[in-house]
């Protein structure tokens, strides 16, 4: 059994007795309808009530000079990379960005390709100017630090600037909603594998209920007493 069965298994077992031989006596189906059910509107309800959050990119590239070679800039891209959202750098963002640095350091994600002496800025905020703007901001700081290593043999340069998004990076209602309904029928599932069994007395009183007793054909010596 796994772990969530073992404990919803130990918090089931302290309460049987208090359990009703109705609730008990539900069909099997019941606890994975009630589950998915629940789940679909509780990750339906997060999905309406969560802001949609809209995600930019920009790129810069580090050009090796005749001091330097391709792997030399490939190396110095991986070093911008790191450096990008540290504060020396969001601290010159904030101007062009027209947000905190916290905002910055908290939204900003940087990175680089193994191949290609390339650094992707991404922003991701609730308003698709606002994110376009973050991107572009620290993608500019970068590039003016990165004027005062003359000597690196390396210039990095803003390859593309970022757009506004048109269309949210977060997840839609429904598909929270489909999250939502796959967890509550797992969660309906296990409550399922743990849920108290019927006892014999009580089997056969819903047995009994079920199927009423039919009265037989009379017999034909009967018919003819009768007559």
């Amino acid at each position: 059994m796994s772990v969530p069965a073992r404990i919803l298994a130990g918090v089931l077992a302290g309460v049987p007795a208090r359990v009703p031989a109705r609730a008990r006596a539900l069909p099997p189906w019941f606890l994975l309808a009630a589950g998915v059910l629940a789940g679909g509107l509780l990750g339906g309800g997060y999905g309406l009530l969560t802001p949609p959050a809209y995600t930019a990119t920009s790129y810069v590239v580090a050009v090796p000079t005749g001091k330097s070679d391709p792997p030399t800039a490939l190396g110095f891209a991986q070093a911008y990379g790191r450096v990008a959202t540290q504060l020396a750098v969001l601290g010159d963002a904030q101007v062009w960005a027209g947000v905190p640095v916290r905002t910055l350091r908290d939204s900003v994600r940087t990175s680089t390709s193994p191949d290609a002496p390339m650094v992707a800025v991404t922003a991701t905020h609730s308003r698709p100017d606002i994110a376009a703007d973050m991107a572009n901001a620290v993608s500019r700081a970068l590039t003016r630090h990165a004027v005062y290593a003359p000597d690196s043999g390396v210039v990095l340069r803003q390859f593309a600037r970022a757009i506004a998004p048109v269309e949210p990076s977060s997840a839609s209602a429904g598909v929270t909603g489909l999250v939502g309904a796959s967890a509550g029928g797992l969660l309906g599932a296990l409550a399922l594998l743990v849920r108290p069994r019927r006892t014999a007395s009580e089997a056969g009183r819903y047995e009994a209920g079920r199927s009423a007793p039919v009265p037989g054909p009379a017999g034909a010596a009967d018919v003819h007493g009768q007559l």
